[in-house]
């Protein structure tokens, strides 16, 4: 099994990059994890013009990662317990997942995805969001693999 999490970030944070690789070494026994940060030129200058303009530069970069079952995460998708979680990363060997940048998904790339699922009806910063995946990807595959962490 193949999971990746795609991100649009401008930089990193080495506290948060230190969680994630963490529940990336944990996941391995059980799929390969990946964290894919993606930030050009194109975003960073769509990002100051306007939210329509940024929207359309994070499908031109995320678009050609789209294979398998993709899953975008946006604050308007389905609510989902651990369990459901569980099931969703069980239903493909290659499953990916993508957290927009500051303005979200346009509405014609949701409808490119498999499914739309949010975190929560919080707003959280970036990073605390992609944080957030990594733990649910790693409790996810601790309960499709009888292991007691979920409990």
């Amino acid at each position: 099994m193949k999971i990746g999490v795609y991100s649009i970030e401008k930089s990193s944070s080495q506290w948060v990059d230190g969680i994630i690789k963490e529940y990336i070494k944990h996941s391995s026994r059980y799929a390969t994890v990946e964290d894919v940060v993606v930030f050009n030129k194109d975003i960073a200058k769509a990002q100051t013009m306007d939210a329509q303009a940024a929207k359309e530069a994070y499908t031109r970069a995320f678009e050609p990662h789209m294979k398998g079952f993709c899953v975008a995460l946006d604050v308007q998708g389905e609510t989902l317990g651990s369990a459901s979680f569980a099931q969703l990363i069980a239903s493909a060997s290659d499953v990916r997942f993508f957290i927009g940048g500051a303005f979200g998904f346009s509405t014609d790339f949701l409808a490119k995805h498999q499914k739309v699922i949010s975190l929560s009806r919080l707003t959280y910063a970036h990073k605390i969001a992609k944080t957030v995946l990594f733990e649910q990807i790693y409790r996810g595959l601790c309960i499709n693999n009888h292991h007691p962490y979920h409990k």
